[in-house]
């Protein structure tokens, strides 16, 4: 088995606070955070017991891609990208509020709508839709940020009453949000692909908004392959879908949804090596690039090093 990075305790100089997320490990210093992102994989919420070799890299370079690809739209927070798995950038404090827009009816949207709502965040879902359907328009549908347990749903009207983001702000994150969707929906189409949802966090610094953490790879993001997506549309079928849903559907398969009580099924070394090759495989098809795996021989030696070199 190749190595996983499962979780970091590195001792820099000058570190303010280290913060351990489901996926990254943020260590934070006076004005900029370094992010590690490990080979940790989430499901419903929970951490799952295994790492996975690769996941990490995959994941920022994938975002570095598209954060350099989107940074004529809104600056986003990335200054350095020293190591596969290491990005450092500027400290923003973050608007409490995911924004995710959807193209397409699925996943969430989807459970809401079977289930006889036709409103999503304040937002109306036409009527006579089925699973996978084309939105006529993209909707946004924001979530708050739990510290704990699940993100919630909330209407931009509540966003805005509450206080929550200030509405000169918040007009400009779903303008960001718009143009961020546009440019990957155009992209995902030369690479045969249809980017059907995904969710982009914004922070601010100095009075300025930044885009942060990671944009459209799939973990933020589900995306249809586009040749067949039409045929099967037509014939009732399941979309063939590039993002981490299979570890999902596996998971149900298994009787677990994070519910209390019920057990993550084991994932034995098998298991492990099928995920990182699907990862590899959405890296390929997402960049158009072959996949260059990192050496993880001393892979904890050469990221403390590399992150002490770039600080």
């Amino acid at each position: 088995m190749d190595q996983a990075i499962k979780h970091t305790d590195f001792k820099f100089e000058s570190l303010k606070k280290k913060y351990a997320g489901k996926v990254r490990d943020v260590y934070y210093f006076k004005d900029k955070i370094v992010m590690i992102v490990t080979d940790r994989i989430s499901a419903f919420d929970v951490v799952l017991p295994r790492a996975i070799p690769y996941k990490g890299q995959i994941l920022n370079q994938i975002a570095e891609k598209f954060l350099k690809m989107t940074e004529d739209i809104v600056p986003n927070w990335i200054e350095n990208v020293p190591d596969p798995n290491v990005t450092i950038g500027k400290s923003c404090k973050t608007f409490p509020v995911e924004m995710v827009i959807r193209g397409y009816l699925t996943g969430h949207a989807w459970r809401l709508y079977r289930s006889g709502k036709r409103e999503i965040c304040g937002v109306n879902m036409p009527k006579g839709m089925k699973e996978h359907d084309k939105f006529p328009e993209p909707i946004i549908t924001p979530t708050t940020k739990a510290k704990v347990g699940h993100d919630e749903d909330i209407s931009r009207e509540d966003i805005i009453s509450k206080g929550i983001v200030a509405e000169s702000d918040y007009i400009k994150l779903e303008d960001y949000t718009s143009k961020l969707f546009n440019l990957g929906t155009q992209y995902a189409k030369s690479k045969n692909l249809i980017l059907v949802d995904t969710k982009y966090e914004f922070g601010e610094n100095n009075k300025k908004i930044f885009l942060v953490d990671e944009i459209h790879t799939p973990d933020s993001s589900r995306y249809f392959y586009k040749d067949t997506y039409q045929d099967l549309q037509n014939n009732n079928q399941n979309q063939r879908q590039l993002s981490k849903e299979f570890v999902r559907e596996w998971l149900i398969a298994n009787g677990f949804q994070g519910k209390e009580g019920q057990v993550i099924p084991e994932m034995n070394d098998e298991r492990v090596n099928l995920i990182s090759q699907r990862y590899i495989e959405l890296y390929e098809n997402i960049t158009g690039e072959k996949f260059i795996k990192r050496n993880t021989e001393n892979m904890m030696k050469d990221i403390e090093s590399n992150i002490n070199i770039a600080l």
